[in-house]
């Protein structure tokens, strides 16, 4: 199948079985000779992809409701980023932007300050999210000369060392590590109904502000002294604050912001943006390679109308799986913005097996949290796919052992 004829696919095609012959060679080697840290999902062993569809390396064509994480925002190999890169990469591969001055470093840094939901933005680009989350830590405790900082209970920032102190969706992920960075604190997110309620606790949880305002800086840490509170929110918009009428002081992009190259930003405005002369810096953050990619993702963005597909198709993957929901009582929840949708599960083992069975249909899906399912595919996720998706899905969650239907 050739580039163009994979991106058109709206249906998976499974001609091995899975794991296939060449995928079961990449596995020996990978249980060799890799780090046994990496927690792989299920038996994929991508080769090719474009647009939603990615091929295996045994000819298999899977249909991408992933996004390789929630990272490809412009699809697997679009061909405008591609041809960025490959025009950035025949003149310039590297060089330091902590020590002189790449032209395409501030061209993409003004195109964020072009596009960033504060007045006065400034940006520092790293090499992934967890390490604009390292900066942002940084540069609060910096700019305001206090040393606290809360987090919320569920949430996922990196596993870097700081970001994994503000991180709190699964003890595996801080196990074995501590101490940890000093002065994190953590509240209830939301209501707090997901949470579990301490004992004596109002059964019907903790609204965040009277959590943090009532409980957090009067038992534990006076408000003067907390330099920053890190939320974490979904994509739906340009920027997932846009959808609440938010001006952040500091934002923090990683994920898609390159569609697929490792790039990430810490953008905060001109009063918070005080720091000086060497206080930060990244050899590779903001390397030509990927500011190439992000300044081309931005304009497929712009020019494609993709944000509004993501509403649109969305809309539809979300009304699809409420009405998989209606006959589907295993699913205790859909929630989501734009085309980021989680799906509550019973337990992590039900989540896991719906995730297995959506692979060996053909569909990439990928758990999170306890039990939860996600959909977060590219930006370039048509309708007819989003319908075959659900199709998928629905046929997976039905085969489960265990789910009650």
């Amino acid at each position: 199948m050739t580039a163009e004829g994979l991106e058109r696919a709206e249906a998976p095609k499974l001609v091995t079985e899975l794991p296939g012959p060449k995928a079961r060679e990449v596995l020996e080697r990978d249980e060799r000779t890799t780090s046994p840290s990496l927690p792989r999902a299920y038996p994929f062993v991508p080769a090719r992809g474009a647009g939603s569809v990615v091929e295996d390396v045994d000819g298999n064509v899977f249909l991408d409701v992933n996004a390789g994480i929630a990272v490809t925002s412009t699809g697997h190999c679009h061909p405008t980023v591609v041809e960025a890169i490959q025009r950035q990469a025949a003149e310039l591969i590297h060089y330091s932007a902590s020590d002189f001055y790449l032209p395409i470093y501030s061209e993409l840094t003004g195109r964020l300050a072009e596009i960033a939901p504060m007045e006065g933005a400034r940006s520092f680009l790293t090499n992934s999210g967890t390490e604009a989350v390292e900066a942002g830590i940084k540069l609060a405790r910096w700019s305001t000369g206090r040393q606290y900082v809360i987090a919320f209970y569920g949430s996922f920032h990196g596993r870097s060392y700081g970001s994994v102190s503000l991180t709190a969706s699964k003890a595996a992920y801080r196990a074995g590590f501590g101490p940890l960075l000093p002065g994190v604190l953590h509240a209830y997110y939301g209501d707090g109904r997901d949470m579990p309620v301490p004992p004596g606790a109002d059964a019907e949880g903790f609204p965040t502000l009277e959590h943090i305002e009532g409980f957090l800086m009067k038992k534990i840490v006076a408000p003067e002294e907390v330099a920053a509170i890190v939320v974490e929110p979904v994509m739906g918009k340009m920027w997932a604050v846009e959808h609440f009428g938010v001006e952040p002081d500091i934002l923090l992009s990683g994920k898609g912001i390159a569609s697929g190259m490792p790039l990430g930003a810490m953008i905060a405005n001109d009063s918070v943006m005080t720091w000086t002369k060497g206080t930060h810096g990244s050899t590779y953050g903001g390397n030509p390679l990927s500011c190439a990619a992000a300044i081309a993702t931005l304009d497929v963005i712009e020019q494609e109308g993709l944000l509004e597909n993501a509403a649109k198709v969305g809309d539809l993957v979300m009304n699809g799986l409420r009405d998989v929901q209606s006959r589907h009582n295993a699913i205790r929840e859909v929630r989501g913005l734009g085309l980021m949708i989680g799906i509550e599960l019973p337990d992590h083992d039900t989540a896991a097996a719906v995730e297995r069975g959506a692979f060996d249909r053909g569909l990439l899906m990928l758990g999170c949290g306890e039990a939860s399912i996600r959909m977060s595919p590219a930006l370039v996720f048509r309708e007819d796919q989003a319908r075959v998706a659900l199709e998928l899905f629905e046929d997976a969650l039905a085969d489960t052992r265990n789910v009650t239907s």
